[in-house]
């Protein structure tokens, strides 16, 4: 019985917060190649909560759900031309950071301080791995993919960190209050 209900809440973890990406992935600022979303900013919050493992599931199901057409990618598109197209290097990033950003809070402690370095950290795993294939599909020259999938984001993503850190932090205390996710050995402290 009690497997049962780890493994439901789990599934339920991973679809609430699969939503929550869909739902801020339309939150976007247009812009010529990549726009700038709410994702990252729902990938923060997920890895913040629900930590390593259950995160990176989170973003694995959120790709997985728009890479089989259903419209949850920024601007409601979704198929697998979007995965293989210019963005979708940001997308598979996600599964990274969410896995990082999670392991570096397991490893010390679910505090702001620690969740806002490791968004941080997050941040730039996303960027990495979005403008190393934008540069691929494109053909563009490192200058052009780092001018078109990095500097834009840069400002944004530092802000969307600290959001991210400040929401992921508090929403946490209280799911662990609410015995709704477990507590680690670092917040008991």
């Amino acid at each position: 019985m009690e497997q049962q209900r780890k493994r439901l809440r789990l599934m339920l973890n991973c679809a609430l917060f699969a939503a929550l990406t869909a739902i801020l992935a339309q939150i976007e600022i247009p812009l010529p190649l990549i726009p700038i979303s709410g994702q990252t900013l729902a990938v923060g919050i997920t890895a913040t909560i629900l930590g390593s493992k259950q995160g990176a599931l989170a973003m694995i199901c959120y790709a997985v759900i728009g890479g089989a057409g259903v419209p949850v990618f920024a601007g409601f598109s979704g198929g697998a031309h979007v995965l293989v197209g210019p963005s979708g290097g940001y997308i598979f990033g996600f599964i990274a950071t969410a896995y990082v950003t999670g392991f570096i809070l397991e490893k010390t402690s679910f505090r702001f301080q620690n969740a806002l370095i490791a968004n941080i950290i997050g941040m730039f795993i996303t960027l990495a791995f979005g403008t190393t294939q934008l540069k691929i599909i494109l053909d563009l020259s490192w200058n052009a993919a780092l001018v078109a999938g990095v500097y834009p984001f840069i400002i944004v993503g530092l802000m969307k960190a600290a959001l991210a850190s400040w929401i992921g932090i508090a929403v946490r205390k209280r799911l662990v209050h609410a015995n709704l996710i477990l507590e680690t050995k670092q917040e008991v402290v």
